[in-house]
Order: C-alpha cells, then sequence, then structure tokens
C-alpha cells in the first residue's frame, strides 16, 4: 500500500482489531508490548511504524471525546478519517467486553499508594495542548454521534476511593517535597482539609512554598492517561480565579500502574478547555 494514501476500510478495521485488543489488556492490566504489535500490523497492512502510530493515536482521541479509556502509551490526535470513527464506534464503543472492563476499572475501590524509591520523580511537565473535556476533535468537523453506553470518565471522577488514595499520594509527596528542602515544620503543618473541613473550600490540600506562602492544592486523579478530560465544579474554577495566586491543580495519572503528576498552576481555565456538561434545571 503506498504510504500517503487514504486508509481503506480493511486498513481501518486492521488497526481497530490491533487497538482492541491491547485497550483490552491494558484494562486488564496485563502487560503487552506496543512495539511488537505496531510490527505485526505492519505486516498485515503494509503501513509503516509512524502511519500505524498516527492512525492508533486518532483512535485514543475519538475514545477520549466518547468518554472511554485510551490506552495510556497513544496520545489523543485529532484530524481523523470519518471512517475511523465509524469503525471505532462499531468494534470498540460498542463492545460488550470492552464495556465490562471499562465498567469495571471505573468502580474499583481497593488502591495501593505506589512505593516509589523517590516519591518527587513522579512530577512530570503537563502535557502539551488543551488539557480536558474535548482535547483532541476532529479537525474536519463535528464528530458523528457516537453510540456510547455510558461517560466512563466521568463516572471514574466520581470514585471516592480513588479520589482519596490520590489525595492521600499528594500529601506524601508534599511533605516530601519540604522535608528534603529543609523545612520540616511548613512539611509537619500540611493539611488535608478536604478530609478535615469538606470539600466546599474548592481545593483538597492546604500545603505551603518554601517561602512559608501557602500552596493550595485541587487533586484530580485517574487510572488512565495524562490527556484523560477530569472534572471540575463551579466552585473549583471559581476558587482557582480567586485565588490563582495560591492555586494548583495536581492531576495524578495511570495511578497504581505507572503513576505520574504533573501541576498547572493558577485559573484551571488557564490551562483547559472548560466544557460545561451539567445543568441547573427548574420546572417551569
Amino acid at each position: 500500500m503506498r504510504e500517503g494514501s487514504n486508509w481503506s476500510r480493511i486498513e481501518v478495521e486492521a488497526a481497530v482489531a490491533a487497538y482492541r485488543e491491547m485497550l483490552r489488556l491494558e484494562l486488564l492490566r496485563t502487560q503487552f508490548n506496543k512495539k511488537q504489535r505496531n510490527l505485526a500490523l505492519q505486516a498485515v497492512i503494509g503501513r509503516n511504524a509512524g502511519s500505524i502510530e498516527f492512525k492508533h493515536q486518532n483512535i485514543s482521541a475519538i475514545l477520549n471525546n466518547a468518554g472511554f479509556p485510551y490506552i495510556t502509551g497513544y496520545k489523543p490526535r485529532g484530524n481523523f478519517q470519518g471512517l475511523l470513527e465509524d469503525v471505532v464506534n462499531d468494534q470498540l464503543l460498542g463492545d460488550e467486553e470492552l464495556n465490562q472492563l471499562a465498567a469495571a476499572a471505573v468502580a474499583r475501590q481497593e488502591f495501593v499508594n505506589p512505593g516509589k524509591s523517590d516519591l518527587l520523580a513522579i512530577r512530570v511537565d503537563p502535557p502539551k495542548g488543551h488539557i480536558g473535556y474535548g482535547t483532541a476533535p476532529n479537525q474536519f468537523g463535528e464528530s458523528r454521534q457516537l453510540q456510547k453506553k455510558r461517560n466512563y470518565l466521568e463516572i471514574e471522577g466520581r470514585n471516592a476511593a480513588l479520589g482519596l488514595a490520590g489525595e492521600k499520594l499528594v500529601l506524601s509527596y508534599e511533605h516530601e517535597r519540604l522535608w528534603r528542602a529543609g523545612h520540616r515544620k511548613l512539611a509537619d503543618k500540611i493539611e488535608h482539609v478536604a478530609a478535615a473541613k469538606g470539600d466546599h473550600l474548592g481545593y483538597d490540600i492546604l500545603s505551603f512554598e518554601e517561602s512559608g506562602k501557602e500552596r493550595l492544592i485541587e487533586v484530580k486523579t485517574t487510572q488512565f492517561g495524562p490527556m484523560t478530560p477530569f472534572f471540575a465544579t463551579r466552585n473549583e474554577v471559581n476558587v482557582s480565579i480567586e485565588l490563582a495566586d495560591a492555586y494548583h491543580l495536581y492531576r495524578v495519572f495511570s495511578f497504581a500502574k505507572d503513576t505520574k503528576l504533573f501541576a498547572l498552576e493558577g485559573p484551571i481555565g488557564k490551562h483547559c478547555e472548560l466544557t460545561p456538561t451539567t445543568y441547573s434545571a427548574v420546572p417551569r
């Protein structure tokens, strides 16, 4: 097949089938080798490694926009074929086994904080591009109405056990950060305000800069990739604006697998694409 030509249905279906098997394994927390699977697909359809990688990133974008987990190693990228969206809709979003695995993953209640030899090493740079709901829309226009049984990413966002586990990890991270910097008194003053005072403050953790200035941290945790949408309340968005100079959002991702976090400082809307997803309805 000549590189650069449009993908045929046979090629698209083969790429989606390969992605489906990798996603199934990831949801089962089973290791697999991306490179080997890329090579196997090259042998079947005759496309090069980069072309296949891009197509799998397109699939991640479609899943992410549909509220479905994507493979962590394939960062969502837009500008995809309508044909690809149709096949993903049929073979992935409509697949009963994948739906059951996704439902089980987002409902998971047992989490063990990763025992890292260097806890501070879990922090990485934020991903490039917009973070938030609708991270990789199709640049060709409006996406089709995808058949989704439920928004699994929104369900995961309401998983209290996962949220608490992520907050405890960040408490440990912040304590270690200040302790190593020689500010042990500040480290001992860190407070889990969401647990002590409730979630109405708009942030979860009161920590400190090395100067002693307050650092207000909202924690959002996912088991999935760094571009997975997170859900913020109106209060959290408003507080991030009102207290922008002290506000930090810590996004914990790939939790309990290869746990990492990145931080966004200041107003949430400065870094994220904010899309209203709920409405207050009053009967007429």
